[in-house]
């Protein structure tokens, strides 16, 4: 676990509290208190989906369009925990802490884990991810709280800039990532369908960026393995 942790508190820390504070920042300006801010932080743990539901209250959107819409952005973790869990099976690794490592799959500690659990012997791999975990949701929610009283102080195109640390981060461990033709597929073709379906479908991109992005990069990859004639 506290190897996890010291390589949480390096640069994925710092992404994470930048990010935070992005949100608290947001969060302020919207009227919602630090307490439901920080609580946030850590029940959701997914900046994307905070902000979603930031948005979704300040538009004074009904419970259930705000429960749909961040449902459709975690929907990404289902894929992520699955290709993560596999990682975490070791000698005497228990129930619970499955379904904690569960609420840690966020982006960043989920490409940070992806890149160095296979490293780990089995039996550490869950202490590792455990450590990772807990270190950046900690990061996060001090970085919400700084965000929040520091709200006003700084131009607002600060705090914007803050939010795309993360996804910036994790563009740039995913090329580090990248085995195979097919990782560099579902790459090329996110960033490049993401823009496209922003246009074409607002509030359904992401979606549907990743649903035919990934399909046709796995599309890709499968013939790119088929042995030749």
């Amino acid at each position: 676990m506290r190897d996890g942790t010291a390589i949480a508190i390096q640069v994925p820390a710092l992404i994470l509290a930048s990010t935070g504070a992005g949100f608290g920042a947001l969060a302020k300006d919207a009227g919602i208190g630090l307490g439901p801010s920080a609580f946030m932080s850590v029940v959701i743990y997914a900046t994307p989906a905070q902000v979603v539901l930031v948005d979704q209250m300040a538009r004074g959107a009904s419970l259930l369009a705000v429960a749909f819409a961040v449902m459709l952005t975690g929907i990404r973790f289902l894929p992520m925990s699955a290709t993560l869990m596999p990682y975490l099976r070791g000698p005497g690794t228990t129930r619970w802490q499955f379904y904690l490592a569960s609420h840690f799959v966020a982006v960043t500690g989920w490409s940070e884990a992806v890149r160095r659990l296979p490293e780990q012997p089995p039996a550490l791999r869950m202490p590792y991810f455990l450590g990772l975990g807990g270190a950046l949701m900690t990061a996060l929610l001090i970085g919400t709280c700084v965000g929040y009283e520091l709200a006003g102080r700084v131009p607002a195109i600060v705090t914007s800039a803050l939010l795309f640390m993360t996804p910036i981060y994790f563009t740039l461990s995913q090329i580090l990532n990248m085995r195979g033709p097919t990782d560099g597929a579902a790459l090329m073709l996110g960033i490049i369908l993401g823009p496209v379906f922003l246009l074409l479908a607002p509030g359904f991109d992401l979606l549907l960026s990743g649903l035919i992005g990934g399909t046709l990069a796995f599309l890709i990859g499968r013939r790119s393995r088929r042995p030749a004639p």
